[in-house]
């Protein structure tokens, strides 16, 4: 079994239909959801890590003073080439923890069934190459990347807040949406953080209209996540070292 670390920092969203996706690949889940659950105090023993999703902000360590760890963690995994998966405020956490910044998004929160474009670089990623060009995904989030880490390249886009996925280093890979949601965790968000519901598309938080993207989630990412089981594993290669940026004369 490859082990994976699952970092959980909010009970309002667990690892969902992603953790069927992980094992099923083949994945055995330790999940830790701190504060109650201490974080290990390195990453020895695991394939791989998953960070998910969660209410606070990337550097509200006033509040949430285990959020350093968390950070602390996601660098080790960067500087030993461990495959990294953070999703939403796992993102935002990899971002900062690698030197990228995270800031509240100036054109106000970004919530409910979008699209992102993969840029040519995700094209030739081992695990974004065969997604296809403009996948499904779930957006919940007000805070923003605004800045990505020095030794990354971005993988997707969009046209509000361009930085939607990245990977950091060779196997680190960051997302500012959700794949791992289900309509019921979506509508429990909306439920209980109404100003932000408000700016999602008229109809879009139904769960109707849910059902369907969550459907269409699967289709797409269900792959995704069993070729990073995959890269944890040792059966995929990842990535090349990224390109060094032109000089100007």
């Amino acid at each position: 079994m490859t082990r994976l670390l699952v970092i959980q920092p909010d009970a309002s969203d667990p690892v969902g239909p992603l953790g069927d996706w992980l094992a099923d690949a083949g994945a055995e889940l330790h999940v830790v959801a701190p504060p109650a659950d201490p974080l290990p105090a390195d990453l020895a023993g695991y394939a791989g890590l998953v960070c998910l999703g969660g209410g606070m902000g990337a550097n509200d360590d006033i509040d949430h003073p285990w959020l350093a760890d968390v950070r602390r963690l996601l660098a080790a995994a960067v500087g030993q080439q461990l495959p990294t998966l953070a999703i939403c405020l796992g993102g935002q956490l990899l971002a900062v923890a690698a030197g990228g910044r995270v800031v509240v998004g100036e054109d106000g929160p970004e919530v409910g069934p979008h699209l992102v474009a993969k840029r040519d670089v995700g094209w030739t990623d081992p695990l974004f190459a065969e997604l296809p060009f403009m996948p499904d995904v779930l957006q919940f989030h007000s805070d923003v990347i605004d800045r990505l880490p020095a030794n990354s390249v971005l993988l997707a886009s969009a046209t509000r807040y361009p930085n939607q996925a990245y990977r950091v280093g060779r196997c680190a890979y960051g997302l500012q949406f959700h794949i791992e949601t289900t309509t019921d965790t979506v509508l429990a968000w909306a439920r209980d953080c109404p100003r932000e519901a408000e700016f999602a598309r008229p109809g879009a938080l139904t769960a109707e209209r849910l059902d369907q993207l969550h459907a269409d989630l699967a289709e797409t990412w269900r792959p995704f996540a069993t070729e990073f089981v995959r890269l944890a594993a040792g059966e995929l290669s990842p990535a090349g070292p990224a390109p060094l940026p032109l000089l100007g004369h």
